[in-house]
């Protein structure tokens, strides 16, 4: 079971163009199709439709697909989240 703050990060990480699903997965276990549901069941109907409309088919959520010039899926505020486990990882 997801903790209130879990839920809010993994809303925000999947709204970000850069992060992965495999990094949420690393993260928090989850695997894209339960993302999705989540996402399905946390947001307004409105809002589900554009993140639906806008991570279909985006090659950045996708690690195999991401071009090279996308070297990075780490927000620029990543490393201030306390509960963030990749920002512990030493580089």
């Amino acid at each position: 079971m997801l903790t209130a703050e879990e839920t809010d990060r993994i809303i925000e990480m999947a709204w970000e163009d850069r992060t992965p699903f495999d990094a949420i997965k690393m993260q928090f276990g989850l695997s894209e199709l339960e993302v999705i549901e989540l996402m399905r069941n946390s947001l307004q109907r409105k809002s589900w439709e554009r993140w639906r409309a806008r991570v279909q088919g985006r090659k950045t959520k996708h690690v195999k697909q991401r071009g090279e010039e996308v070297d990075r899926f780490k927000c620029t505020r990543q490393r201030q989240i306390s509960t963030n486990k990749i920002s512990k990882r030493p580089r």
